[in-house]
Order: C-alpha cells, then structure tokens, then sequence
C-alpha cells in the first residue's frame, strides 16, 4: 500500500480509504460481518475509515467504533456532522427541525454523538457532510475551531462543496483567524469528471487533501451493469442516471481498454481515479466479503489513465446529488455576488482593500466566490 500526505495536515492516508456506508440496515446488517471486512482492509494496509451519522442512523459508526477496538490510535478515523438534506435509513427525527446542518447548536450535539457511538475521545478528520445555505460558514468554522482546540477533533473538511464555497470558506478562515478546511470529498470516476474544472484546482492551491468517493460510479464501473442486458444491480432500476446511454456507452469502451491494460474494469476505474495529481485517495465501499478486493488493488502508474481521457471528457457534473446542490445553492450565490459587487464599508470588499478577486493578503484568487449561480 502507497501512502500519501493529506493536504498539508502532515497526515500520512492510504491511496485508498475504507467507505463505511454499506455497514449497517442498509447495507450489511451483520456486525461481525462487517467487522471481519474492517479488519481486511486495515491488514492489507488501508489506515483511513470514513464513516457518517446518517450511514444507517448512526449503526456503521457504532461498527467501526467496535472494529477498532486495541487499533484506533495506527487509524485515521473521517465522520461527518449530519445534514438536514441527506438522510440514509429509518430516522425517528427526521422531521426535527433542529437535528442537522451546520450550525454551532447542532455541531456541538453531532461530535458528541459521533464520539459515543465511535467509542473514541477524538475525531481525525471532521467533515461537514453537505454545505449548508442557512448557516453562515463563519459560525460552521468558529464551531469547528473550538473542537480542534478542545482536543476533540485534529482536522476539519468539507464533502460535495462547490469550488466557489471553499474559497469562501478558506477566506473567512484566515480573515478572522479560524481554522481551515483541510481536506475535501467529492465524487469523482471516469464517468463523473466535473470536479476537474475547478473543485480540484482550487483544493490543490489552497493545500487541501481530496479524498473521492464513488470512483466505481455507484457501480457502473463494476462490469455488472452492460448495454443492453439484464443486472442484478438493483439501484438501476431506482436511479435513472444508472441507464443513462451515454454512460452506458463510456462503460462500454472502458471495457475494451482494461482487457489492453490487463486489468479488471474496476482496478482500472480505480487507478483512474487515484493518479489524479490533486487526489490524495479513494474510496472503496464494499458490503459483502466477496466484493472486498482491496488485497489485490495496487495504485497504477499515470498512463493507466490516459486511454480514459477520450472517454468523458471533463464538463459540469452530472452527478444528481451535485446537481441538486447546486440548483438549491443558487440563490445564495447570487446574493454573494451583489454584496461583493455593492459599495459597502466594512464589507468584503472593504476588507480586501477594494480590489475585487484579491486576497487578505494582497494576492489575486479566483474570484469563484462572487460568481451567480454555480449552476450554470
């Protein structure tokens, strides 16, 4: 196993990284089950979990929290504060306004939570799952701060967050003296390149780890979804994205180009996503003990990846969860962008200086935050 700096943390990660969703009622239900897949994958040398609240209302954690038991302190342990927009099995309070988001009130509720059922007394990574449009990320960053301060949590990040909101957050951070997203997690696969225009350019200068998740594209990559036959992947008949012919078709010319590489279609999938420059590690989310393949992946070298490229090409995401934030998002950015562009004392653009796109510091950055509707 290769191992790779998280951002400028100075934290050493695998190339790929434990996903924890699939453990729990909705995935795996049978915790020694799950155990057992845990501790696979931390003995071929995977040293990252990352887990959520919402993974089976709070189960997977409570799995993880028992699988490292006597290893926690060789783990780099990732959860997330619960969004009000992402809810994942049976949730009695679901309909409580107050459970969720990114707000000081309910972040100093979830870290405790997520504590417990982790069976821990820190945090390694601490990501915000969704962004939050009704919570000023100064008040997300000032909670956050105090956590790291507390000692209960060692770094802080973001998941599906826009281009345009990290550099929003990386300003705040170091305008008023908070910490900083150290690290953010995206979608990202040979079928999902939307991240390539801005999200990863702006996470490399800002010195920021990124690690992707659905690198398989929910299975698409897997060889067990093909044009014009019958799947056992149940989630096709859910998702119409999952018999989209244009990504039908990209899988079927994947096809061809792992047989040339002498690879299976999800070693390659994989390798793709991992030689990126700006990606520190991927994901793998296996539910069942026959789907754990870690022991045989191996980061491949950079020209794996090249015959990929012709494929699909970079373009907007067409990833529904992103798709849907950014619709949902657009309204506030358009605000951002006429406050940014409004004469207002004391405001932003007071505090740069009244340069418009520079820095605290005087250096020019990509103006991604001032920009309307990243939606477009």
């Amino acid at each position: 196993m290769r191992y790779r700096t998280l951002g400028r943390t100075g934290i050493k990660v695998s190339a790929y990284a434990l996903g924890a969703m699939m453990f729990g009622a909705i995935g795996n239900p049978d915790h020694d089950d799950s155990i057992r897949i845990i501790h696979k994958a931390l003995d071929a040398g995977i040293n990252v979990i990352d887990t959520a609240p919402v993974y089976s209302n709070g189960e997977s954690e409570e799995i993880v929290g028992k699988a490292l038991k006597g290893r926690r302190d060789t783990i780099v342990l990732a959860t997330k504060v619960q969004p009000r927009t992402l809810v994942s099995g049976p949730d009695p309070t679901a309909d409580d306004p107050i459970r969720g988001g990114n707000s000081r009130r309910w972040i100093s509720t979830a870290v405790e939570d997520s504590l417990r059922r982790l069976q821990t007394d820190w945090i390694d990574l601490y990501q915000i799952h969704r962004p939050d449009p009704d919570t000023d990320i100064q008040e997300t960053l000032s909670a956050l701060s105090d956590l790291i301060r507390a000692g209960k949590v060692r770094a802080i990040g973001t998941s599906a967050m826009p281009a345009s909101d990290i550099v929003e957050a990386q300003w705040v951070a170091e305008r008023f003296g908070l910490e900083r997203f150290r690290s953010e997690q995206p979608t990202y696969s040979i079928l999902n390149r939307g991240i390539e225009a801005e999200v990863l350019p702006v996470a490399q200068r800002h010195g920021m780890g990124v690690v992707v998740w659905s690198p398989l594209a929910q299975g698409l990559l897997t060889g067990r979804v093909r044009k014009g036959q019958q799947t056992d992947l149940r989630r096709t008949a859910i998702f119409r994205h999952m018999r989209d012919e244009r990504r039908l078709d990209a899988v079927e010319k994947v096809i061809p180009l792992a047989d040339e590489a002498g690879l299976p279609m999800t070693h390659l999938a994989m390798a793709f996503a991992i030689t990126h420059p700006s990606v520190t590690s991927a994901l793998i989310g296996p539910r069942t003990m026959e789907q754990h393949g870690v022991a045989a992946l191996r980061p491949g070298p950079q020209g794996r990846k090249r015959g990929t490229d012709r494929l699909a090409q970079p373009a907007a995401d067409t990833d529904p969860v992103q798709l849907r934030l950014r619709l949902a998002r657009g309204a506030r950015h358009r605000w951002l962008n006429e406050r940014s562009s409004a004469p207002a004392p004391g405001g932003i653009r007071a505090a740069q200086g009244g340069r418009s796109g520079a820095s605290p510091r005087g250096q020019r950055v990509p103006r991604l935050w001032a920009r309307g509707s990243p939606a477009r």
